[in-house]
């Protein structure tokens, strides 16, 4: 750990080729671990002097437990295992590592019981409050800070122009490419103001796909003059507003790479559009490498690395191969081509400000934010407030959509308003039916079981279907507590 504070050049001339190009590598690091898998880790820190680690939840989370099949423990304590591991693994570099994670919407993303701020669909709900997403951004860095983390791999800064998509939908922050331009970079600025480095991503956007990219490879047959129009605006406004890294997603792009050719191994996209016609000179990281859409393409250990590398990634996310891509890396690489990677690498360690601190001893408090959040976001997409006054008025039937025991909305609305409840979520349509006053409206609240679409985000057909004849048959009003994509199901087409 001495050697923190060295200049570039100094790095540059103490270090071998081989630690210069362990540098390039990060590898998954999993909480809730092992002792036997942690210290081969160690072994990768100390033998072949990785750049630093990407945290994960569990071998069993979504980082590699794509087709959900595994069950996920849950431990109380990962967050304070978190923060022992950071330090176990610091402590056996000779070149401090950087720490990275995913926390789009806080630690909690990974980690049990950490703070959580709303998804980025939510953020984007909010209109004119740039600086209460900035505050975001700030609340998230400071419990990166208390972990021992220096590197936040958000904001996510794709166009969600898919209803569809499968990987992205609720961590965008919508479909307007001014509103996620403008979202992403205030996330970004909130994450800077404490230091921790941030990332843009999934270059250059992976909102327009229906493929995730952990199980198979997305095509976008879009042309690069349709790219600038509309999927490259938020990636050249945090560019422009000086974003750290820029994550490049496993995407085929045919009329700019060539067929079936991700953008993780192309040049023409990394070098060509995102340098050279976008600007970036900073660093390149690529998604997670264990992902399908790549991985199945580059059985041979090392070479999915090389390419990436010599396509123009600086850091190697999550490479399950860093033995066999360091030694193909050096085998292949110019000098310049290492060097180059290496300085944008070491001055992103010097940048970040808390590597040479200790960790914030606590975290953030959400409640409040998330209370101020949530009014914000609020929105009203059919209507307006006078109807929702003459319904006050009126007697009428609450019913709900819910995989839930007990509603809260219920819960307080009766505080003040006197009304009946009824729960669908284990009734018939016949039996349901029984149990209305048909003359009175409706106050219909729904918390869809899922915030992904697929399978009508966890609705079965039956409820579905349910849904579809009150909203065809009866005067209501409906609450969507839940991912708002959902008004794009067939059960709505008779009311937009």
């Amino acid at each position: 750990m001495n050697n923190k504070l060295l200049t570039y050049r100094e790095a540059s001339a103490q270090y071998t080729v081989e630690e210069k190009v362990g540098q390039f590598f990060m590898p998954a690091a999993f909480i809730n671990d092992t002792e036997e898998e942690i210290r081969k880790i160690e072994t990768l820190i100390k033998k072949h002097r990785i750049g630093g680690v990407s945290f994960f939840h569990s071998r069993a989370s979504a980082a590699t437990n794509y087709e959900g099949k595994k069950e996920v423990l849950y431990n109380a304590n990962s967050f304070e295992v978190l923060k022992k591991l950071v330090k176990r693994y610091q402590s056996v570099a000779k070149i401090p590592l950087l720490i990275s994670i995913d926390a789009e919407w806080g630690l909690a993303m990974r980690v049990e019981n950490t703070p959580q701020y709303p998804h980025a669909i939510t953020l984007g709900a909010i209109k004119n409050r740039a600086d209460l997403i900035e505050k975001v951004g700030n609340c998230i860095a400071i419990d990166c800070k208390a972990a021992g983390i220096h590197w936040n791999f958000t904001p996510v800064a794709d166009i969600n122009n898919n209803p569809e998509n499968p990987v992205i939908g609720y961590r965008s922050f919508g479909s307007n490419k001014h509103s996620v331009s403008d979202k992403a970079a205030a996330l970004a600025r909130g994450m800077q103001g404490q230091g921790i480095l941030n990332c843009a991503k999934h270059f250059p956007g992976h909102g327009d796909t229906a493929t995730d990219s952990h199980l198979g490879l997305p095509s976008i047959d879009k042309l690069k003059a349709e790219l600038l129009e509309n999927e490259l605006v938020p990636f050249q406004r945090l560019i422009e507003e000086g974003i750290d890294a820029v994550m490049i997603g496993h995407l085929s792009l045919p009329a700019i790479a060539g067929k079936d050719i991700p953008a993780t191994v192309s040049p023409n996209i990394i070098k060509g559009m995102l340098r050279n016609d976008l600007g970036f000179n900073g660093v390149v990281v690529t998604d997670a490498l264990n992902m399908h859409a790549v991985s199945k393409l580059f059985p041979e250990k090392g070479e999915l690395e090389w390419r990436a590398f010599d396509a123009g990634n600086d850091v190697l996310c999550f490479s399950e191969n860093p033995k066999e891509g360091i030694e193909t890396i050096v085998r292949n690489a110019s000098p310049d081509q290492i060097e180059e990677s290496f300085k944008r690498i070491w001055e992103l360690k010097r940048k970040s400000t808390i590597c040479n601190a200790s960790p914030l001893e606590s975290l953030t408090v959400a409640g409040d934010l998330n209370s101020t959040l949530a009014k914000h976001a609020i929105s009203l997409y059919k209507g307006n407030k006078s109807d929702l006054e003459h319904f006050r008025s009126q007697d009428f039937i609450g019913v709900e959509f819910s995989h839930m025991q007990g509603n809260t909305f219920f819960k307080v609305l009766q505080e003040h308003l006197n009304f009946p409840i009824i729960s669908a979520s284990s009734l018939s349509a016949e039996n349901l039916s029984k149990q209305l006053d048909h003359d009175k409206p409706l106050l219909l609240a729904i918390f869809p079981p899922k915030v992904k679409p697929q399978h009508n985000f966890g609705f079965s057909k039956s409820k579905m279907n349910l849904l579809h004849a009150l909203l065809k048959n009866r005067q209501i009003v409906l609450y969507l507590f839940g991912n708002p994509y959902f008004l794009n199901t067939k059960v709505f087409d008779d009311i937009k």
